[in-house]
């Protein structure tokens, strides 16, 4: 089984962590980002993931090393020469796969963590002889997202544009299976929107959705980082993770004076130096970072290498690599 990741984005609501690196590279918790869809993948049988890349292709290859060897699948690269939008991402890769394409294969948006059941997507688009079948989410909260309604048997009926609305409905997660000859309704070269152009052709013409319950989560700003983070190390998404304890990782090798404050919320990644005094609470610091005598770190993420000041207050911030926070 094959699976082509859209991985093209850069990010620009996390900035300054994807100032220098592409978003599926960005750490989270203790690895690439995107290492987590590529182990949810291979738990539910695919066997190559193909990602659809734009920027920094490179860093995002040299993040992800050793990772085939991980999570046990292989991993084929292709950068897009422009941006071309999701569903001219998807015919993009599978140009470029060209015969090796099989009939039926996942694509999915890189940018999401999440454990659904996708043998279960991949059972529903089977047995429903599905031209391509979405993986729907419920959600409390649908005013940032379009919703999906679907007949009693799974067939769409119809999207709706997102409305501002607080409601529950649901969503778009983001993954779905696909027979190969919709490819057919993409012009190749083109930027199109599988979401806005292609799915609505199928309205009526073998297009399904499944609810998936689970975790889903959209870690394109910092709020939504950070409660990933604290939820990948609270047990509410299945990953490999192994945290400290429930709510903290800290590395071998990172120094925290006996006189500082570390939790109950944080992680603490290789390299890292907390000094006496120093209080750091629901924080995210990447590798390398200092954290002075006394100074406060909250809410916060700081980029590998970055520096905060003896006596310094950082609250709520995201901090860039190198950076230094003055005390």
């Amino acid at each position: 089984m094959q699976a082509i990741v859209l991985v093209g984005g850069e990010g620009t609501r996390l900035r300054p962590l994807t100032a220098d690196v592409p978003k599926p590279a960005v750490t989270l918790v203790d690895r690439p980002f995107l290492a987590y869809a590529i182990e949810w993948l291979a738990a539910h049988g695919v066997t190559e993931v193909v990602l659809a890349c734009g920027f920094l292709p490179d860093a995002l290859r040299e993040a992800l090393a050793g990772e085939e060897e991980r999570a046990g699948v292989a991993i084929t690269y292709y950068a897009e020469p422009e941006p071309l939008g999701t569903a001219g991402a998807i015919r993009f890769a599978a140009d470029s796969l060209g015969d090796r394409l099989e009939d039926r294969f996942l694509a999915l948006n890189g940018d999401v963590l999440a454990d659904l059941d996708l043998s279960a997507l991949l059972r529903a688009h089977e047995e429903r002889g599905a031209r391509a079948t979405i993986a729907l989410h419920p959600v409390a909260d649908s005013a940032a997202y379009g919703l999906v309604s679907c007949d009693e048997e799974g067939a769409v009926l119809e999207f709706r544009e997102k409305t501002g609305e607080p409601v529950p409905g649901r969503i778009n997660a983001g993954a779905y299976v696909l027979e190969r000859d919709v490819l057919d309704l993409v012009p190749a070269g083109k930027a199109v929107s599988i979401e806005r152009e292609v799915f609505p052709r199928l309205v009526g013409d073998g297009l399904h959705g499944l609810v998936l319950e689970g975790y889903w989560m959209d870690i394109g700003t910092p709020e939504r980082y950070l409660q990933a983070s604290w939820d990948i190390l609270e047990g509410r998404v299945e990953t490999r993770v192994e945290p400290t304890t429930a709510g903290m990782l800290v590395a071998a090798d990172a120094v925290i004076a006996e006189e500082a404050s570390v939790g109950p919320r944080a992680i603490v990644s290789p390299g890292c130096r907390i000094e006496a005094g120093a209080e750091v609470a629901d924080s995210v610091l990447l590798d390398g970072c200092t954290v002075g005598r006394d100074a406060l770190v909250s809410g916060s993420i700081l980029a590998p290498g970055a520096e905060v000041e003896a006596g310094a207050a950082l609250r709520n911030a995201v901090v860039g690599r190198d950076e230094r926070v003055p005390g």
